[in-house]
């Protein structure tokens, strides 16, 4: 047997073998080289026509003069699949042809000319350089480089996705997305009815008893309930008092309370009037004693001297003159302000101020809001409740109130503050916007919103 040769360098190997070698015709391969440097080199893979010059459109964009070079010139056209080499006179430089290596300028009176271009044919052995100015252009025919493959999915993968059932996949997520969407928007607020300024909210809360009752101070006037009570004080009738000088209490339903403070003002009253009438030691023997009760003083001054129950007339003991009165004892002295001296206690009368209402007027908002309308109408009440304040130290006051409110993008209210204020206290209008700021709105999302609430107070008819 013979023994077999040594692998010699550059021998191809059974793998460089077996890969495909490209067939097809050569690529130009350009480089463009400025000032000693290499800029730019391209691959021309897609064998078509190389264009260069100023525009911006060439394929290679060069700083040369428009007098040396037209702002797109074809320097490499391509014709019949054949690439041609176009020079003008202002172009140097040296290309090698199958005759050999030849300067530019040489080739200008041998080659073709079209338009005043000269135009020589190159193979795919040529190589060589053109020089425009200060830009060199240096170009050669190589092989062109394989086609990469377009990337694939794994086979585990390929796999995975062809074993998934698409019809059934979609039905579940659209099946998934209609039922979550049903139960979100039932825990909504797209579902609640925006309230109108025309309907109360006091009677909503009314309806519904798991709402607290916002308690609103009515206000008082101590001047008025007084004067109320002066007139309904008990008055005491002959057949009320007996004969032995013992009070006689009011047959009244009144509680314990409201009674001493009758039986309280109606002594006061009593001793005005009849220290006004000057009386004499009768009436204050009357009024010194402790142990009768205030209420019934024609009793107690029927238990002193000088005066005699059932006669009609009240006598000091001074010797004076006797006072007519219109009924039996004391109890005629209050008949123009008692009535007919029944014994009652009198009808309690409530002298009320001045009541006022909140009227809201159309928002504004830079970003809409879904619920900026039906969280106002709940803030009517509140609003009420600040004017009314406001009108229990000034019944005269009526106005308009401008909020600004600026929401954030989760619905809480960042600030409110007062745009415009007309006729209006400054603490009543506080009082408006502190409301306004503890309100919760729904998301308005993005940069939040900043909401104009315009709210009227003006006086209710009695």
């Amino acid at each position: 047997m013979g023994v077999q040769p040594p692998n010699r360098p550059g021998q191809m190997t059974a793998v460089m073998r077996a890969m495909s070698v490209v067939a097809g015709p050569k690529v130009l391969r350009i480089g463009l080289v400025q000032r000693g440097r290499i800029v730019e080199e391209r691959v021309i893979k897609q064998r078509t026509t190389v264009t260069v010059g100023s525009s911006e459109k060439n394929m290679f964009v060069v700083p040369v003069p428009a007098n040396m070079l037209p702002a797109q010139f074809k320097l490499f056209e391509l014709i019949n699949n054949d690439y041609f080499l176009n020079f003008t006179d202002g172009m140097q430089g040296r290309v090698a042809l199958a005759t050999g290596i030849t300067d530019i300028a040489a080739l200008r009176g041998q080659a073709k000319r079209v338009n005043n271009v000269a135009q020589v044919k190159l193979s795919e052995e040529a190589r060589g350089k053109v020089v425009i100015g200060d830009c060199t252009f240096l170009f050669q025919f190589v092989t062109p480089p394989p086609i990469q493959p377009r990337p694939q999915l794994p086979l585990a993968v390929k796999g995975l996705t062809n074993q998934i059932d698409w019809a059934l996949t979609i039905i579940a997520a659209f099946s998934f997305l209609l039922h979550f969407g049903f139960v979100g928007a039932m825990y909504s607020d797209w579902f609640d009815s925006v309230v109108s300024d025309g309907i109360d909210v006091g009677l909503l809360v009314d309806r519904n008893p798991n709402v607290p009752a916002v308690q609103v101070n009515e206000p008082t006037d101590a001047t008025a309930t007084a004067a109320a009570t002066s007139t309904a004080a008990p008055t005491a009738t002959a057949g009320n008092t007996k004969s032995t000088g013992g009070a006689a209490g009011p047959k009244g339903a009144v509680s314990e309370a409201k009674a001493a403070a009758l039986a309280a003002q109606a002594d006061a009253m009593q001793m005005a009037m009849l220290a006004s009438l000057a009386g004499g030691s009768s009436v204050q023997g009357a009024l010194n004693r402790s142990d009768i009760p205030p209420v019934d003083l024609s009793g107690a001054a029927a238990s002193g001297a000088g005066v005699s129950p059932g006669s009609g007339d009240l006598r000091f003991g001074s010797g004076g003159s006797p006072v007519q009165g219109r009924g039996s004892g004391l109890a005629g002295l209050g008949g123009g302000t008692g009535g007919g001296g029944t014994g009652g206690a009198g009808v309690e009368r409530r002298i009320e101020g001045p009541r006022g209402d909140a009227q809201v007027g159309g928002s504004t908002a830079t970003v809409p809001i879904s619920d900026a309308d039906r969280v106002i109408a709940g803030l009517r009440g509140r609003f009420r409740q600040c004017y009314q304040q406001g009108l229990n130290s000034d019944p005269t006051m009526q106005g308009r109130v401008m909020i600004v409110a600026k929401v954030q993008p989760n619905g809480e209210v960042a600030s409110a503050d007062i745009g415009s204020n007309t006729g209006l206290s400054a603490g009543v209008a506080a009082c408006i916007a502190r409301h306004v700021k503890n309100a919760q709105f729904s998301a308005p999302g993005g940069g939040g919103s900043t909401i104009q609430i315009p709210v009227t107070f003006v006086q209710q008819n009695k």
